[in-house]
């Protein structure tokens, strides 16, 4: 298969330019510097807003700024030492942030493909895997947009308070949807950490029961942490396969998983989860409000902490992760985006 990340398989080509894997080294090591959150870290939070912000104005994206403030939230705990955070409840009772989002000038009009990544870390992390990797790619996704042709509309987003239980995705979904709608969203979550050495990549418990063939996927590849987990549902199967075509055409050394949560989307999908508790490590970032709401979306992640010893840590720094591999997820995602499938070809149409 070519090297070419210029095209997709299966779709019209597009043309784009190449990742840049100076600048998200860069941007890793910008925001990765220190912790950052609105509790625990306010002073490295503003400083990474500011620095989102002005890189995505640079590049010809007009940012807007979305306050929320809300109370008595279900959410999640962001203190250091946590190895799931998501899975331990804890009830907010007031909590003030924004999320920044991202359009390009024009029209804009039709409903849009979100790709999104949220900017806080843990508690006494410096997050550079979890998640200046997912911001990074979203930064530099934005430079290659702004430079190729738009056929759909896209937005980016950049959510507030994941660690504490997806509050700023929450937000954001409900106003995205209300603004024109929603198409498709892909979700950067933990995307920079790989493992080339046997038995690195671990599994949840009761995973191999629920997912045999993906588990049986994992064991052939000799539980190496060297892929790219693409978490999708039915609706976003078609996108999926793309995002994993056009990785392979980046490079040959990212391989990527798919992964179909068997879950409709809908709230329906998340009472189900509460009944099988290993579909819950499936919705443990800022899509999992995308599919609340219906919309079809993607995670793409390299597992966290059933992978990255950092994880979560003070150790969770730029120098450990791999950058030629976090260029090929860009390159996949900004095509995924400027060609993610029309709804009647997720509902398994024919022309």
């Amino acid at each position: 298969m070519t090297n070419d990340p210029t095209t997709t398989p299966g779709s019209a080509p597009h043309a784009v330019p190449q990742p840049d894997t100076a600048r998200l080294r860069r941007h890793v090591e910008f925001l990765a510097a220190e912790p950052r959150g609105r509790l625990r870290a306010p002073r490295g939070m503003e400083r990474a807003e500011t620095y989102v912000h002005d890189q995505l104005t640079a590049a010809g994206w007009l940012v807007q700024r979305r306050p929320f403030d809300v109370r008595w939230q279900i959410g999640s705990t962001d203190r250091h030492g946590h190895r799931a955070l998501a899975l331990k409840p804890r009830l907010h009772r007031r909590l003030r942030g924004a999320n920044l989002v991202a359009t390009l000038p024009g029209p804009g009009n039709g409903p849009a493909v979100v790709v999104g990544a949220h900017l806080d870390s843990v508690s006494g992390s410096p997050g550079a895997d979890d998640n200046a990797s997912g911001v990074a790619v979203v930064l530099e996704t934005a430079r290659l947009l702004a430079e190729a042709p738009m056929p759909a509309r896209v937005v980016l987003a950049v959510f507030d308070m994941e660690e504490l239980g997806l509050i700023g995705a929450r937000q954001a979904a409900r106003e995205l949807a209300a603004d024109g709608g929603v198409r498709g969203m892909i979700c950067l979550e933990s995307v920079g950490y790989f493992a080339d050495e046997l038995g690195t990549q671990k599994l949840p418990a009761g995973f191999e029961r629920v997912f045999p063939e993906a588990s049986a996927a994992v064991r052939a590849g000799g539980h190496r942490g060297d892929f790219t987990l693409v978490v999708h549902r039915r609706s976003s199967t078609a996108a999926a396969r793309m995002w994993q075509q056009a990785a392979a055409a980046a490079s040959t050394s990212l391989p990527a998983l798919l992964l179909r949560d068997p879950r409709p989307d809908g709230p329906l999908g998340l009472l189900i989860g509460l009944a099988v508790p290993p579909l819950n490590h499936l919705g443990r970032s800022d899509h999992a409000p995308f599919w609340n709401r219906g919309i079809p979306a993607l995670m793409l992640t390299d597992t966290a902490n059933f992978r990255n010893p950092h994880y979560h840590r003070s150790t969770d720094v730029p120098r450990t992760l791999d950058y030629d591999r976090l260029t090929a997820v860009t390159a996949a995602t900004a095509l995924t985006a400027l060609s993610w499938p029309e709804p009647e070809r997720l509902a398994g149409s024919r022309p």
